[in-house]
Parts: structure tokens; sequence; C-alpha cells
């Protein structure tokens, strides 16, 4: 696939950013974006509380105490805004109804979240109200801590449309590597594949996600990504050639803990539903059968249940 760096002139077109959804992936976001822009993470009190006493404490690639605006909801939304979106995809429509009264005509709503349905989503609670743009992270990042995450090196694909290419540049003059590309779509599903791979399989192995890539789970693998390849072909989007291998070289790459990994080692629900659970949903729609995706979801979903009888039994 092809990607276009966007380029860095022109003046800025955005006068605020809030990042809704402000844990390990959005928090990354803000600390890049907040030298040369007006940015206010949005997220739990305790996190929010740290970081208005202590600053934002960052570790990885940028390292240091960055003092970034915290709240634990937006008030309201000047002219020109950007909303990052960064919740969990089943919280998005909660987060969205929570400021859909406050929404201009100018607001932006840009989507950063793992798997597909998400813009469905979002337009069903905001319609006409404002404009409404996917985007898709290369990048993982940990929450370690309230007030504390470990940031990994990456980027941010958006397509390449006047209000993708205007919110790229924006980005790219603060310091957060985006590319536009001609079909978003392509590189939407492309993420999707490298997520059913990488989360549940971290995830029930409590392992980090390069350590997957070894022989005796390359059957597994393959069979994820061969399941997905023809979903995504029934859904008339055609992928390169040799993704296995791309995705491989990719995964090998990334020393974090997945977020579907973090997430049931915290008890939370995960993303399962928008990630293998989407390529399940689409494999019954065609008659495509995809076992070895079904089999990835059964077992999270169990790890799911046991999480909450565990807390029920507190």
């Amino acid at each position: 696939m092809e990607y276009v760096v966007a380029g860095t002139q022109g003046d800025p077109v955005i006068n605020k950013i809030f990042i809704l959804g402000a844990g390990a992936i959005g928090s990354s976001c803000g600390v890049r974006l907040h030298k040369k822009n007006d940015v206010t993470l949005i997220g739990e009190k305790k996190h929010v509380d740290s970081i208005n006493e202590k600053g934002l404490s960052v570790q990885g690639e940028i390292k240091g105490v960055f003092r970034i605006k915290a709240d634990t909801q937006i008030r309201e939304i000047p002219p020109n805004s950007l909303v990052v979106l960064t919740t969990k995809v089943y919280d998005s429509e909660k987060a969205i109804e929570g400021i859909v009264k406050l929404l201009r005509k100018d607001t932006t709503i840009l989507i950063l979240q793992n798997g597909i349905g998400n813009e469905e989503i979002v337009k069903s609670v905001v319609g006409e109200r404002c404009h409404v743009q996917r985007g898709v992270i290369h990048f993982g990042a940990e929450f370690l801590k309230p007030g504390e995450v470990n940031i990994m090196k990456g980027w941010i694909v958006l397509g390449n449309t006047e209000k993708g290419t205007e919110i790229a540049k924006l980005f790219n003059e603060s310091g957060l590597e985006t590319r536009v590309v001609a079909d978003l779509r392509k590189d939407i599903w492309k993420k999707l594949i490298i997520n059913c791979v990488i989360n549940p399989l971290t995830a029930i192995l409590q392992i980090k996600d390069y350590e997957i890539v070894v022989p005796s789970l390359e059957r597994v693998r393959r069979g994820v990504v061969e399941e997905c390849l023809e979903v995504a072909r029934a859904e008339g989007v055609q992928l390169e050639r040799g993704l296995m291998e791309a995705t491989d070289r990719e995964i090998s790459g990334l020393e974090n803990y997945s977020s579907m990994h973090q997430d049931l080692m915290k008890g939370r629900r995960t993303e399962i539903d928008f990630l293998n659970g989407k390529i399940v949903e689409f494999g019954r729609k065609y008659g495509i059968p995809t076992p070895i995706n079904e089999s990835l979801v059964s077992m999270i979903k169990f790890l799911e249940e046991k999480n909450a009888r565990g807390v029920q039994g507190k």
C-alpha cells in the first residue's frame, strides 16, 4: 500500500483538540500534540487527577513528565475543534451521547479505534451535526498506572480527503507522524487483520505481541489471516499478496502487551466483538466458515466471563 506523508505547510485550521477517552493510546496522542496545540485529555478521574497534580509521566519513545490539561468531561466545544475519539469501541455511543448537544457544524470527530463498525456507531448518534473522520493507528501504547503511560514509535493513517489532509498537516507539524492514503478502507482492514492475530493470542497466552511470531503458532496465525482475507474479499476489499508475511514482520517489532491482554489483566471487557467477532459475523453473512476466529472469540469470551465471576465473588 502506498502512503503519502502530508505536508507541513499552511495555517492550522483546528483551534482546540480534545482527546476523548485518554487511556494509553489517547494519552500517547495527546503528549505528541500538546506542545503546539491547545489539547485537553478527557479520561477517567484517577488518571485525570494524577495528570493535573503531577503531570503525565511518559516512558518509551518519548520520555519525560508533561503538563497537559486534563478533565473528566468535555464542558464546551469552541469553534473549529477536533474531538479525537480513543475510547473502547463499545463505549463510543455513550461517549458521543455525552457531547452531542455541544457539537457544532465546524466540529470534527476523528475516530482512532480498533476494529470496524466504529463510524456507523458514531454517525448514528451525531447525524449531520458535525463531520466524522476515520483514522488508523499504527503504534502501540501501555497504560502503566494513572498518570503514567508507555509509548511506542509509529504513525497514523487518514483518508486522502480535504479534512483528512488538513488534520494530517496539523499532526505532522506537531510531531505526530500522519500519512494519507487514497483507499483508507484497505488500511482499516489491514489493521483489523493484524489485531485479529495479535490481540486474542497474546491475551490467551499472556505474552507480549512479538512472542506469538514463532513456528509453533504459525498455522494458527495463518488460519486467522486466511479467514480474514476471504471475508474481506466478500466485503469488496482486495488486499495485497504477502499479507501473512507482512503481518509477521510488523508484529515481530512490537514489544508491548496488546490492548486485549491489558484489558483482561484489569478485569475489563475486551473489543473482541469488533475484531475477530466481526470476522465471524461477516462469515455467517456470506456463508464463509471462520472456525479459527470463532474459537478465539469463544476463548476470550470465556476469560471475560471468568473475570466477571471473580468480581461478583468478591
